[in-house]
């Protein structure tokens, strides 16, 4: 069965904070920015391999959550919500981003209760387990995603994923997520994750 991927790029160049602090050799991470780069890094091998996978939001100017909501939902309802899936990208942020926070790690959030998303959040955590990366949890209903209101997932009709890439605000996460190394493995989850999904579930 032929899936369809929708990847959502976050936040707009126009998102007020949603950045590092400066890092001591002059970078900073902006989110909107960087989610795209890895956006486009996930969709092109997923591509390659004959998936329809595409971006929600292109371009790098704000799309409110309603509206991108809308367009998923119209995407969903064309080519069936059981053979669409969403992942939101994001960078977490324990702070304002003025000063570098001690909190780190990668999350997988889904809608609250037991939903589809289930199960293709649980291939973003056991792919993210198995590369060695600092999963935080949340096992209190039995898996390791964190549940929540988030409007891009309560308001979609199909199965959606919010990814949180590590925290922009921790230095050493900073530091790993915008080297080469830090992108490509980013980008690499959400591929193996997303192919895993597909011959797992399609």
């Amino acid at each position: 069965m032929l899936m369809h991927v929708i990847l959502d790029n976050g936040h707009g160049i126009e998102t007020k904070g949603k950045r590092s602090p400066v890092l001591p050799d002059g970078s900073q991470l902006l989110e909107w920015k960087y989610t795209r780069e890895i956006a486009r890094q996930v969709m092109k091998p997923l591509r390659s391999a004959g998936v329809d996978c595409f971006l929600l939001v292109p371009g790098e100017l704000d799309v409110s959550l309603k509206k991108r909501a809308q367009m998923v939902n119209e995407l969903a309802t064309k080519f069936g919500s059981e053979r669409t899936i969403l992942v939101s990208i994001h960078c977490n942020a324990a702070g304002d981003g003025s000063k570098w926070m001690t909190a780190r790690g990668w999350e997988a959030w889904t809608s609250i209760g037991e939903t589809k998303a289930d199960k293709l959040a649980d291939c973003f955590c056991d792919e993210a387990m198995r590369m060695g990366f600092k999963v935080r949890k949340d096992m209190s209903d039995g898996d390791p995603d964190k549940e929540d209101g988030l409007y891009i997932l309560k308001h979609t009709l199909c199965p959606a994923v919010l990814t949180e890439n590590f925290f922009m605000d921790n230095m050493e996460d900073c530091k790993f997520m915008l080297s080469e190394k830090g992108r490509e493995a980013i980008a690499a989850l959400h591929v193996r994750s997303i192919t895993k999904y597909i011959e797992d579930y399609a």
